[in-house]
């Protein structure tokens, strides 16, 4: 077992702009801090975290981002950082630290291994809002380039979703906030989500946050038991809305830890069809970093917390998350299987029963989900696949319009490449030009992303003018 050569003392551990760093995975800024509180030259610190003093020194510089899990553990290792400073499971040096008789991780219960509390939810989202609306250019780009948890370590650390919720007894002053402030609060997180819903990117992140903060300070004071869950709702709904955010802007850890807020609020406020709703983005992101069985596993864990009271279009939506995966595996009858459900399960749907929040999961964003999974199974099977992803896919598009500009967009995009992969000159020349116009019209980085894998196919010497006019619109575009 791997033991801290250089271990740092509680004094240096417990500075809280320490912390903020290692939680951020800012190893410029943590290296300076260990060097001035610890004592540490730069050597030293590359000799106990097995890295040469080179690197630490680009580091420091900020000419290097550290974001390898492997070299993160070293450093924990090395310095006896604890994991949990940097979004590790506890290392295995941390038990046998522990002093006689002290319960091991694994000894906890859930409350004492993960502060399933309001006040911690509270205390969470607190740090985020105000680290984040204070966030300049260097540290938003350390966000781009922190990496997701995964694995354990995230799986673990959510377990207290299907505990009960418990008390807030903190000393606190009593608060006023009535029914009519609930109600506004209410319906400008709607808007935020809304306006997500038709624009994507992160263009209205910090107005979110702001608003986020104002209820984060809401929380802090005593309010009606009633008004209280009406709060913690909203705040699930706000934190939700900007992990969708961040994620769609490429910020990973950052989206994680506010799907954490946004489902321990929903925990706080007895909501579980929300907090099912987050885990499922959760998922959804976890599919993305190409971590299928994490994926699966996270909505089990939100079918087991929504069982009795999950709605249809809930429902199917979980199942359509769960043939992503299955697909994503390379499980084709799985993948078949639980889109079938997701298909029979949104027929029995209706507006009126189930929350505003899951409206948008109809049967075009049925399609426009299984056609993008069939377009996954096109891209190694084009012949078998490709065809029945591009029907999918243009049933979304008959059936949703430009209003949903994220999602019209990346119908759009999966369109040209099944013609592509097809060999539909053609068509993927027109297809690639409604998609290039699609995505002008929204700023989700997540479009860009999908829109720069179609380049490669306009790339050779022997391309048709139409292809090479469609290279253009995409370089043009990406180069904005």
């Amino acid at each position: 077992m791997v033991t801290p050569t250089r271990p740092l003392g509680p004094d240096v551990l417990e500075r809280e702009d320490l912390r903020r760093a290692l939680e951020e995975h800012d190893f410029a800024a943590a290296f300076s801090l260990i060097k001035k509180w610890a004592g540490l030259s730069q050597n030293k610190i590359a000799s106990a975290c097995d890295l040469t003093p080179g690197k630490v020194s680009n580091i420091i510089s900020g000419r290097h981002n550290v974001t390898s899990i492997s070299v993160i553990r070293r450093i924990a290792d090395g310095l006896g950082i604890p994991g949990t400073l940097l979004g590790l499971s506890p290392r295995p040096w941390e038990q046998e630290a522990q002093h006689p008789g002290s319960p091991t991780v694994e000894e906890r219960q859930p409350s004492e291994e993960v502060p399933w509390r309001p006040d911690a939810t509270v205390g969470l989202a607190d740090h985020l809002t105000r680290s984040d609306l204070v966030m300049n250019r260097r540290a938003a780009t350390r966000a781009l380039s922190a990496v997701a948890v995964t694995g354990t370590a995230l799986l673990d650390a959510l377990e207290g979703w299907l505990q009960p919720a418990s008390a807030d007894s903190r000393p606190r002053r009593r608060g006023r906030l009535g029914e009519r402030d609930l109600d506004a609060l209410e319906a400008t997180a709607r808007a935020f989500r809304s306006w997500d819903h038709q624009y994507g990117g992160g263009l209205r992140r910090k107005a979110i946050l702001g608003q986020l903060s104002e209820v984060t300070a809401a929380l802090e004071e005593h309010q009606k038991g009633y008004i209280e869950r009406r709060l913690y709702g909203v705040m699930a709904q706000l934190a939700g809305s900007a992990a969708t955010m961040a994620w769609d802007s490429g910020q990973q850890r950052r989206a994680q830890d506010y799907y954490r807020v946004a489902l321990r609020s929903a925990h706080a406020a007895g909501d579980a069809r929300f907090g099912a709703n987050v885990l499922a983005g959760m998922a959804r992101q976890m599919l993305y970093v190409n971590r299928p069985q994490d994926a699966l596993e996270l909505v089990r864990l939100a079918q087991d917390g929504v069982r009795t009271t999950a709605g249809p279009r809930l429902r199917a939506m979980l199942h359509t998350r769960e043939a992503w995966a299955y697909a994503a595996m390379g499980r084709h009858a799985a993948f078949h299987r639980a889109t079938r459900q997701a298909e029979e399960t949104l027929t029995s749907a209706s507006t009126e029963e189930e929350p505003y929040w899951i409206g948008y999961f109809d049967s075009a964003e049925l399609a426009g989900v299984t056609g993008g999974r069939l377009l996954d199974l096109a891209r190694t099977d084009p012949q078998q696949h490709a065809p029945t992803a591009a029907s999918a896919i243009r049933a979304a598009l008959d059936q949703r319009g430009p209003e949903a500009s994220r999602s019209h967009a990346l119908d759009w995009i999966g369109l040209a490449e099944c013609s592509f992969l097809l060999g539909d000159v053609a068509g993927a020349a027109e297809t690639t030009r409604h998609a290039v116009g699609a995505a002008a019209l929204t700023q989700s980085g997540r479009v860009r992303q999908q829109l720069a894998q179609l380049y490669p196919y306009t790339v050779g010497r022997d391309v048709p003018g139409p292809l090479r006019e469609a290279r253009d619109d995409i370089r043009d575009l990406l180069a904005t």
